[in-house]
């Protein structure tokens, strides 16, 4: 499909007054042929492929904003799920040696994050697997661009209750490793359901096994430039009138996306691979997912009905960006990292927004509960309980559910905890008192429903 002078310039406008970004252009990265009898050798391997395949990504991408006119936020790095190749590690320590050779590769190219320090363990884990799930807390605490996700449910396997329990020790673990920065290390962990194999956004993101040996996927985010036409609307007009406002929106948003995504892969010499379009928050006012909800007509996000309008919003984007692209890929809807969004924030602080009222939310949005900040107290068994309902939305309702949670040290609700640049302020939520821990010693596994089988 062609792109006209008059499009690309509208869509420039947008960046002028309605916080339009191409918030990341990711190199997915496959490392499988890294992996050899050795964690030392398996980490210069990945270091040495990191670098040769990275090493124009950063350059390239900011000439190709700089001659466009739209600014690319980020720039990141997706690899495959790091347990896959870690088959030479036989301690914790090695498997820190092999984070940190991620991580400084990262820096050498220049890249804000690189993701895939990732485990799949819906049915279960290995030896191996076990001892790199146990690596992961100090893995995070002492790298800086390293990114973490583990996929403990899908609709075809059910939930693994042993992996959830896990996590949740873990995210504890990595809490009190990185306590004097608030629990940091947690804000760069994902526990997932059915989770996707081209997602370019962090933390979450990985290269999936069935993706190609290096591809080009693209995040644009617009939730300022939704939000800006919202509330330029009457407003009394009929919501199937702003749906397809939003999606008409979205549709030039993902053009846009898909421009800069195909040029920079041409440069680079690399596949493209998808375009995601997902309305990801930030810090910044206006441009944010609470806003929008509340220009639909609530006094604040989280009021009754939001999670009607959140549904409504994150059709509308879908189906824009169907239209728009037949690259659509990754999460491609709303995200609602409260941290990272000026309303969301609020919202909890004047009580609208609540931990289960987002929980409500993640049955309609992109993924899940995410940027959630708890008291330190937290126990881990809670935690673990958290996780194991935002699991089962995903699994019952065959969509990508995840969580990620920051039990801050320290911290009891009404404070807050200051992350810095995109990960903004999380305000310390309340947390049900009443406990699961007899639930989550259980372990085992929640089977997967009889929907799942559909062969």
């Amino acid at each position: 499909m062609d792109y006209s002078q008059a499009e690309i310039l509208q869509t420039v406008r947008m960046t002028e007054i309605e916080h339009l970004d191409v918030r990341t252009v990711t190199l997915g990265l496959s490392l499988r042929d890294c992996a050899s009898e050795s964690i030392e050798r398996t980490a210069e391997r990945v270091r040495a492929k990191i670098e040769r395949t990275a090493e124009r990504l950063v350059p390239t991408v900011d000439e190709i904003g700089d001659e466009i006119g739209i600014r690319i936020a980020n720039k990141r790095i997706s690899i495959t799920p790091a347990a896959l190749i870690a088959g030479g590690a036989e301690s914790i320590d090695d498997c820190v040696k092999l984070a940190h050779a991620i991580d400084e590769a990262a820096a050498r190219v220049g890249v804000d994050f690189i993701g895939g320090y990732s485990a799949l363990v819906q049915k279960g884990w290995t030896r191996t697997e076990g001892v790199f799930l146990d690596s992961i807390p100090e893995a995070l605490a002492t790298t800086r661009r390293l990114c973490s996700s583990v996929n403990v449910a899908t609709t075809r396997a059910g939930i693994n209750m042993n992996a959830v329990r896990r996590v949740g020790q873990l995210i504890k673990q990595a809490a009190e490793l990185t306590g004097e920065q608030g629990g940091l290390a947690c804000a760069k962990f994902v526990c997932f359901a059915n989770a996707v194999e081209d997602n370019p956004f962090m933390a979450g993101a990985f290269h999936g096994t069935g993706e190609p040996e290096a591809v080009i996927n693209v995040g644009v985010s617009g939730p300022g430039v939704v939000n800006y036409a919202v509330r330029q609307a009457p407003a009394d007009m009929p919501l199937d009138e702003v749906a397809e406002l939003i999606k008409q929106l979205s549709f030039k948003l993902s053009r846009a996306g898909e421009l800069i995504g195909r040029e920079a892969a041409r440069r680079l010499g690399l596949r493209f691979g998808i375009i995601d379009l997902s309305l990801a928050p930030t810090p910044v006012l206006g441009d944010s997912v609470g806003e929008i909800i509340e220009a639909f007509g609530f006094e604040r996000a989280g009021a009754p009905g939001t999670t009607a309008a959140l549904a409504l919003l994150t059709d509308a984007v879908k189906k824009g960006g169907a239209m728009a692209s037949s690259a659509v890929g990754g999460m491609s809807g709303a995200f609602i990292p409260v941290s990272e969004d000026a309303a969301m924030i609020a919202a909890v602080q004047a009580g609208a927004l609540t931990l289960e009222k987002l929980e409500a939310w993640t049955s309609v949005c992109s993924v899940g509960l995410d940027m959630i900040a708890v008291p330190g107290s937290t126990t881990a068994e809670t935690i673990a309980a958290i996780i194991a309902d935002e699991m089962a939305i995903g699994v019952m309702n065959n969509k990508t559910t995840a969580v990620r949670i920051i039990p801050a040290p320290g911290r009891e609700v009404g404070d807050t905890v200051e992350f810095g640049g995109l990960l903004g302020t999380a305000p310390i939520m309340p947390v049900n008192q009443f406990s699961a821990a007899g639930f989550i010693r259980r372990g085992g596994r929640i089977p997967a429903p009889i929907h799942s089988l559909r062969n």
